[in-house]
């Protein structure tokens, strides 16, 4: 046991539950339906300074205050799978519910990493670097968990692609999602221990060089180049909203969805695209046996004069699949990707065409 091995609050447990809650909402406005990326880190400080000291039972219920802020706000469109049905909000609540108690998880071993270094490792640089190695490693890990499991996971609002729009966007080219992630809460880790450790210690030699690593890294990281692709080209795609009713409980005729996708498709008819973009569930059979589903997308990619990428929910023996294909002209289907399971159907409520020219 090292001295000063004790860990204590940062704060009280009703200031970690509002700076838990505040840090939520932060992580929401990052992304970019509001796109404020640096708030991306202050919510993860806040996250973890919340954590800083709790007990197990504090630890999780700050966790889940963090999570509901954050996930209900964000994923509040899954309120719309049941379209105008009254019990609409249960989608949203069940799955939002879901993933704030994998937060709250989380937040325990979080907050272990914070009460067990300090007993391994004395106070100093070596502690810095490992409690931030290990936080954005349990960090990174609850993301990719809760991104593949159970029912293959629901990968949404992890901290990583709230820097779309920000200058750290380049390093997922080199790292992918969860290596931006990770890199993220070690910088956020690193700093909060180098003040912690500054303010322990003031009038320690060289303690204020503490803080400036941590910094040293976030330069870098803004100035790290995209990773480099060679020019293959450009394509132009014509991406498709059809205005159908594709929530669950609504009321449709046969092949609805797909007609739907048709009337919004025709005006792109003269525009020489190169292919033609249809969202998920966009169409409401399974092309390879429905015979009046294959003749019309036949008719559609010969009007179109391009072959289509399309979503359709197939069955593959007693399994429902999300299967997206490429239909064209030559092989109906030539190319398809099936998802682990079928768990949503998009939904159309604005009929829209767009034109988008892509650089490979």
């Amino acid at each position: 046991m090292h001295q000063n091995s004790s860990v204590r609050p940062v704060l009280p447990l009703w200031a970690a539950l509002v700076a838990a809650a505040a840090g939520g909402l932060a992580l929401d406005a990052s992304f970019p339906s509001l796109g404020i990326w640096p708030l991306a880190f202050v919510a993860v400080a806040l996250g973890l300074v919340s954590l800083i000291g709790r007990s197990s039972v504090g630890a999780f219920f700050t966790g889940v205050a963090f999570g509901t802020c954050f996930y209900f706000p964000h994923v509040d469109w899954a309120a719309s799978f049941l379209g105008d049905h009254p019990l609409r909000w249960i989608p949203w609540v069940a799955l939002a519910s879901v993933e704030t108690v994998f937060t709250g998880l989380g937040a325990i071993l979080i907050m272990l990493v914070y009460r067990w270094v300090p007993r391994a490792i004395a106070d100093g640089p070596a502690r810095i670097v490992v409690t931030a190695l290990l936080s954005a490693g349990v960090w990174t890990t609850r993301e990719l968990i809760m991104g593949s499991w159970p029912y293959g996971g629901f990968p949404w609002g992890r901290l990583g692609m709230s820097q779309a729009e920000g200058p750290l966007a380049p390093v997922a080219s080199w790292t992918g999602v969860a290596g931006l992630t990770f890199v993220m809460v070690l910088v956020v880790t690193s700093t909060i221990e180098a003040v912690r450790v500054t303010a322990r210690q003031p009038t320690a030699r060289r303690s204020w060089l503490a803080p400036c690593w941590p910094a040293g890294l976030l330069v870098l990281l803004a100035v790290v180049p995209q990773f480099p692709t060679a020019d293959a080209g450009s394509i132009r795609v014509g991406a498709v909203q059809g205005d159908g009713p594709a929530a669950y409980l609504d009321q449709r005729e046969y092949l609805d969805v797909l007609n739907a996708q048709l009337r919004a498709s025709a005006p792109i008819a003269d525009d020489s695209v190169d292919v033609v973009l249809w969202p998920e569930g966009g169409v409401d059979a399974d092309p390879l046996r429905n015979r009046d589903a294959m003749r019309e997308l036949d008719g559609a990619v010969r009007q179109l004069g391009a072959p289509i990428l399309l979503n359709a929910a197939m069955a593959n023996g007693e399994l429902i699949f999300n299967t997206s294909m490429l239909w064209t002209q030559d092989g109906r289907g030539s190319s398809t990707q099936n998802g682990t399971r079928c768990r949503s159907v998009s939904m159309f409520r604005n009929a829209s065409s767009t034109l988008v020219s892509f650089r490979l």
